[in-house]
């Protein structure tokens, strides 16, 4: 392990660390600004959702620096033991008294004065399983039974009791993420499409079935004509978007946060943002975010091994994936589903998730070997492989 621990002292991506650095300025200014009138009615304290979310980035900045050090390898051996908690945590939302529901959504745990959200951290065991069997099994890939049924099966269990939660956004994000780790890594392509086709026609059947799914989608064809029932929140949503116009009204200034908006400092906090900060401020997030994913897919082709280039790439689909899931909502590009906005949206799971999914891929980003490095070992080793020739 010599070797590791000399490669971990490698320099590392800044890059990508000051991208995601300004986005959390960004999320922990949209909390504020969008938080504040209904923290005051709520709580009768206008900064109660800040202070919360301040702890969170304060704890996640915290894991980003220790997950940065820890040489990745070191997750190899606890592949198993996290998916097996993940599994457990993902069960014990149904527990009463230790899961707690809102708006009738069992998706959290209570632990003394912190609320988790197991599904978040679900994403994360995941990567580093698929990124672990993924490496150990390039070789068979194209077989079904090897390459393909063991993934589905593990990955279809977490998603089964997401769904049942039920966070439908987060189980089409695993899914996805599934399907292109394993794509990347090998399986045929016919078994991914087969997969895939009877996933759509399952969730097909599942919204035909139930008419609050269905109603969702006849609000995302025709928001305005939907406009004072389902399609609201996509109406007010379009509304705050267009209002911000080139620079936005100014920070703190929307209106669209003054109880229009649901979720406007969760799901839909894209569209308090952009009311406020305009199309200036929106491509400035665009750009950062284009930033994040380009590092990361970068840090996934110069890894020093096949774990290290699965896990960065599982690792910048969870922030890239989510992002633009939550982007199509908001915009009603795709139907309406309850999805955060990385490192913007208020909730401490999804910060720190997303930030120790960072603090990791720094860390691989310390291992890659640097074009002036080889050299230079390349030169030592001619050297002494020839010490009576004379030195240039």
């Amino acid at each position: 392990m010599a070797g590791i621990s000399e490669a971990a002292g490698g320099r590392q991506d800044h890059l990508l660390l000051y991208a995601t650095l300004g986005l959390l300025l960004l999320g922990l200014t949209s909390v504020f600004t969008s938080s504040t009138v209904m923290a005051m009615a709520q709580f009768q304290d206008p900064y109660y959702f800040i202070k919360r979310q301040c702890f969170y980035a304060l704890l996640g900045l915290g894991f980003l620096y220790g997950a940065s050090r820890i040489p990745y390898q070191y997750w190899k051996p606890l592949v198993y033991p996290i998916l097996l908690l993940s599994l457990i945590s993902l069960l014990l939302v149904f527990v009463p008294g230790i899961g707690a529901k809102v708006r009738g959504a069992a998706r959290w745990l209570k632990l003394g004065p912190l609320t988790l959200q197991p599904s978040e951290f679900a994403k994360l065991a995941l990567v580093i399983f698929l990124a672990y069997s993924l490496a150990r099994k390039q070789e068979k890939m194209k077989y079904f039974a090897i390459g393909f049924l063991p993934h589905m099966l593990v990955a279809g269990l977490f998603i089964a009791l997401i769904l049942k939660e039920p966070d439908f956004g987060t189980a089409v994000t695993l899914a996805l993420l599934t399907f292109i780790m394993l794509l990347v890594g090998g399986t045929r392509v016919t078994y991914i499409f087969f997969a895939g086709l009877a996933g759509l026609i399952l969730g097909t059947l599942a919204v035909l079935r139930d008419p609050k799914k269905f109603a969702r989608i006849l609000s995302f064809l025709d928001p305005w004509k939907h406009g004072q029932d389902v399609g609201y929140q996509l109406k007010q949503s379009l509304l705050a978007i267009g209002s911000g116009g080139l620079i936005g009204v100014g920070p703190g200034q929307s209106r669209a946060k003054l109880f229009y908006l649901p979720d406007a400092h969760t799901d839909f906090i894209l569209a308090i943002y952009s009311e406020e900060f305009g199309l200036v401020g929106v491509l400035l997030l665009l750009a950062l975010f284009t930033l994040v994913t380009i590092r990361g897919l970068r840090l996934s082709l110069r890894a020093p091994d096949a774990f290290g280039s699965y896990l960065a790439l599982g690792l910048t689909l969870i922030i890239s994936l989510q992002a633009a899931i939550n982007m199509g909502v908001v915009t009603g590009i795709l139907p309406t589903k309850g999805l955060s906005l990385p490192f913007l949206s208020y909730g401490g799971s999804n910060l720190l998730t997303n930030l120790l999914a960072v603090g990791i891929l720094l860390n691989i980003s310390r291992q890659v070997r640097q074009p002036a490095a080889a050299a230079g070992r390349l030169a030592g080793a001619a050297a002494v492989a020839a010490p009576g020739e004379p030195r240039v």
